[in-house]
């Protein structure tokens, strides 16, 4: 695994708990949509797993930045990204993961809650600026409209891309928007918008316990198991 040098750029708010940093690489950074990259911030942290941590790239290999996403906490490690300036150096190492998108995916669902969004907008992107014709269907699960992280690219590739079909479901309150549904990603949820979920390869990122009742979901509904792919996000 390669470890890179890149310069801090600026922060992007998502939503009041959401935040992305961008950074210029000081290379061009080959990866594939959907894998995610280790920050150390500088040399004498590399051993310091407080400020060592796992994020995924949020931008598109198609990009000449790299972004990266995460929930603020009041963990030292957001401590630090918040506290970035810009053209500071910071270390990276990736890329890393192999739940990845392979053009031959060519029906794809996407079963995401909360910040597990982060790796589809890479891929979601990537899709989009190169003009392929996957098929894709987003089911985004949050707790209330305002944590909609990227909903702003979400609803332009709604709209634009063809080819990608974009659900919201909200667990904490009534959906104001019309196009939101109310509730968990469950059997029902699913069936009712993704009837072909058999044909597709299935992705689910988000918190341990959704992506374990998710992969249930995809047990009742008997999809077969090699093409169903997760990733847990655990926020820090």
């Amino acid at each position: 695994m390669e470890i890179f040098k890149a310069k801090f750029i600026e922060k992007i708010i998502r939503t009041p708990s959401v935040a992305s940093f961008r950074f210029a690489p000081e290379k061009k950074i080959e990866f594939l949509a959907g894998q995610f990259l280790k920050i150390m911030f500088d040399e004498q942290n590399l051993s310091n797993n407080k400020l060592n941590k796992y994020l995924s790239f949020s931008s598109s290999p198609a990009e000449s930045y790299i972004e990266v996403t995460k929930r603020i906490t009041e963990s030292d490690f957001s401590g630090r990204l918040g506290a970035l300036k810009k053209d500071d150096v910071v270390l990276f190492q990736g890329p890393l993961g192999k739940c990845v998108f392979k053009p031959e995916y060519r029906k794809i669902v996407f079963l995401i809650g909360g910040i597990g969004i982060t790796p589809v907008i890479s891929i979601i992107g990537y899709v989009f600026k190169e003009k392929l014709d996957n098929d894709i269907v987003l089911l985004y699960s949050n707790k209330t409209e305002e944590e909609i992280a990227f909903k702003k690219e979400l609803d332009f590739w709604r709209q634009e891309a063809r080819n990608v079909k974009i659900y919201y479901s909200l667990t904490d309150c009534t959906p104001k928007d019309e196009k939101c549904i109310y509730g968990r990603i469950d059997k029902g949820m699913v069936q009712d918008n993704v009837r072909d979920i058999k044909e597709r390869t299935i992705f689910i990122f988000g918190p341990p316990r959704m992506v374990e009742a998710i992969q249930g979901v995809c047990l009742e509904l008997e999809c077969d198991k090699k093409r169903v792919l997760s990733e847990n996000f655990i926020g820090y």
